[in-house]
């Protein structure tokens, strides 16, 4: 159940993240991804993050499709690779961009797939 919780959790995260990155003010992506919000501002920087939104959308999306749609050992596994995608996210995400991503959003990731093995 906490797992399940947990999983939740990481979904509307995602879901969060997309509508910083695809309808955030500048300040708002630029304080979020550490970086100058001079930056954030140019519309090639805008695109890039509106279509890395879209792929988190998309995956909250499929987590919460996951948890309603599926049962039992089809949708435990499913949900221990989508954690897992999420947690490979945030690492290549501190080591690139932000060192907060891996605990903002691989450390929910972590624990809900350590709850999802026990």
């Amino acid at each position: 159940m906490i797992g399940t919780i947990l999983v939740i959790f990481v979904a509307i995260e995602a879901i969060g993240i997309m509508i910083l990155e695809m309808f955030g003010s500048s300040g708002q992506q630029a304080k979020a991804f550490e970086l100058e919000e001079a930056f954030v501002k140019l519309p090639g920087v805008k695109t890039l993050l509106a279509n890395q939104g879209i792929y988190n959308g998309l995956f909250g999306a499929l987590i919460i499709g996951t948890v309603l749609l599926l049962t039992g050992s089809q949708q435990l596994v499913m949900l221990r690779l989508e954690m897992l995608f999420v947690l490979l996210a945030a690492v290549y995400g501190s080591l690139t961009a932000a060192r907060k991503i891996i605990i903002m959003q691989g450390l929910p990731a972590v624990l809900a797939l350590l709850l999802l093995f026990f």
